[in-house]
């Protein structure tokens, strides 16, 4: 991601457009730990001690239907409703001076596989395409088959100018990244300067590409990722099943085997549970004791309120393992501890 964000303000130098040099991203999101990811992402907790460091970024509000989309609103008109924001954002700061929209396709760990609503993303490219401004999506969690398609973007029915892509393309037998443009940023770079003016020391590695051509081979010629779709619509229907009715599960949400669960006080008011509980620690060390690791977090709704569960397992899993996943989330979330934990407010998104 400190990658994309320096091509794209290196590709707008090449194009004679230097005042081009705002980023724009949303509230609730995690692009990285490096200064600049960090400043574009959304994620306050992670923030709050480097702020002083950090790159001044432009933040709008997620599309975060189970907290945002208001009653009597269609999903549809809720979408165009936030995407909108960024019209309005880019307006206020001049088109001429913003240089990239930043957005994880499916958000992942802040807050918990939250999708976009339908038409979100197109709206999205309709608003950076008629101001000329970038669309870098990071799929660093969500891409590479983890959703059900190579890239979760395919899905939404757009193209971003920028990807980056990392954890499903090692498959976890190799540390590996990658960032993919346009041949209009490749072409322009080309025929101007001819380099792109970045690096990392490991950039390139042979080993890690040959283990990422590897699994991209597993992936797509011997149809693993064909296998996703099908076995998250059955983990997604077990998990609502088992829990679409439980008192302290509010949404049930996700794509592929890309799939989170966001714990409530209360299922009516949607209130969360009161942050010193550390509810989500709690589900997270009594589910590993019933044997499934599950990838907890706090702070879901505004860097401090909420809590989630997310879960991503293996692609060649079975049916057998579905049994498996619920029958541990059941000993975890039936526990006396969640009933009696403390309730806090939510703060708006």
């Amino acid at each position: 991601m400190e990658s994309a964000l320096k091509l794209a303000r290196q590709y707008y130098l090449e194009k004679g457009e230097p005042a081009r040099q705002h980023v724009i991203a949303r509230r609730q999101s995690y692009h990285g730990n490096t200064l600049g990811a960090l400043s574009t992402g959304g994620n306050q907790w992670r923030r709050e001690p480097f702020a002083p460091l950090l790159i001044p970024t432009h933040h709008i509000a997620p599309c975060y239907a189970y907290r945002g989309q208001q009653e009597g609103e269609s999903a549809e008109d809720y979408g165009l409703r936030v995407a909108n924001e960024l019209d309005t954002e880019i307006e206020r700061l001049g088109p001429e001076n913003v240089m990239a929209f930043v957005a994880e396709t499916v958000v992942g760990a802040t807050c918990g596989a939250v999708a976009p609503v339908p038409g979100y993303f197109k709206r999205i490219r309709e608003i950076c395409d008629r101001h000329g401004v970038l669309l870098i999506l990071d799929e660093v969690m969500c891409g590479m088959g983890r959703t059900g398609t190579l890239f979760a973007c395919e899905q939404d029915g757009i193209s971003p100018d920028i990807c980056a892509v990392a954890k499903g393309l090692g498959a976890g037998y190799q540390a590996v990244g990658a960032m993919l443009c346009s041949a209009e940023i490749y072409g322009t770079i080309q025929v101007g300067s001819g380099y792109f003016q970045h690096g990392h020391t490991y950039q390139g590695h042979p080993t890690a590409s040959a283990a990422a051509l590897a699994v991209l081979s597993r992936l797509v010629d011997d149809g693993v990722a064909a296998r996703v779709a099908p076995m998250g619509d059955k983990l997604r229907a077990a998990l609502q099943d088992a829990f679409g009715d439980h008192a302290h599960i509010g949404d049930i949400r996700g794509r592929g085997l890309f799939l989170g669960l966001e714990l409530v006080a209360d299922r009516e008011s949607k209130t969360p549970f009161d942050p010193a509980g550390k509810v989500h620690e709690g589900i997270k060390a009594r589910a590993f004791e019933a044997g499934l690791i599950c990838y907890p977090m706090g702070g879901t709704i505004d860097g401090k309120h909420g809590n989630h569960l997310l879960l991503a397992p293996p692609f060649i899993m079975d049916d057998g393992h579905i049994d498996l996943m619920i029958g541990a989330l059941r000993a975890a979330l039936g526990r006396s501890a969640l009933p009696g934990a403390p309730r806090a407010a939510a703060a708006p998104l």
